[in-house]
């Protein structure tokens, strides 16, 4: 459990840099299309970005539960959340550059939007049993692997 966790916080770390770093984007942004804090609103590129990382903050208490709830009982979701990250960092740029790219992009908007969903899905899926069965075990004495296992 406790090489788990260890990765489970270097992907945690991982993706706090990501936030970051949108959040320097947005910094950049404001600095290069002279848009003055508190303001959010300025030329249509600038909000782009903002929306972009506001878009990722929005999923990222969502990405954290799901992360430790699935990293803590099923320990196999390093890959799928090396990608939700990925596909994250993907999204924020699809979105920040999307007026350029029109079409093109609202289609890999729409599939990274789609996907990083469906990662999310997953990692939910993934935990829910585990949690369960810890609940069971710990609370009611039911033991799921000891029945299993009679089987």
């Amino acid at each position: 459990m406790a090489g788990n966790s260890i990765l489970l916080a270097a992907l945690s770390v991982l993706s706090a840099c990501q936030q970051s770093y949108f959040a320097l984007q947005v910094g950049k942004a404001r600095s290069k299309y002279k848009v003055t804090p508190p303001a959010v609103s300025g030329s249509p590129e600038f909000e782009r970005i903002f929306r972009a990382q506001q878009n990722c903050v929005e999923f990222y208490p969502i990405f954290m539960i799901t992360l430790w709830m699935a990293g803590w009982y099923f320990n196999q979701v390093h890959q799928t959340s090396l990608v939700y990250i990925y596909v994250r960092h993907q999204y924020f740029w699809g979105y920040s550059e999307a007026a350029k790219k029109k079409v093109r992009n609202t289609q890999e908007l729409i599939t990274g939007f789609r996907l990083s969903l469906g990662l999310l899905a997953l990692l939910t899926v993934l935990g829910t049993p585990g949690i369960a069965s810890s609940f069971l075990d710990e609370y009611l004495d039911f033991s799921v692997a000891k029945k299993l296992r009679h089987f």
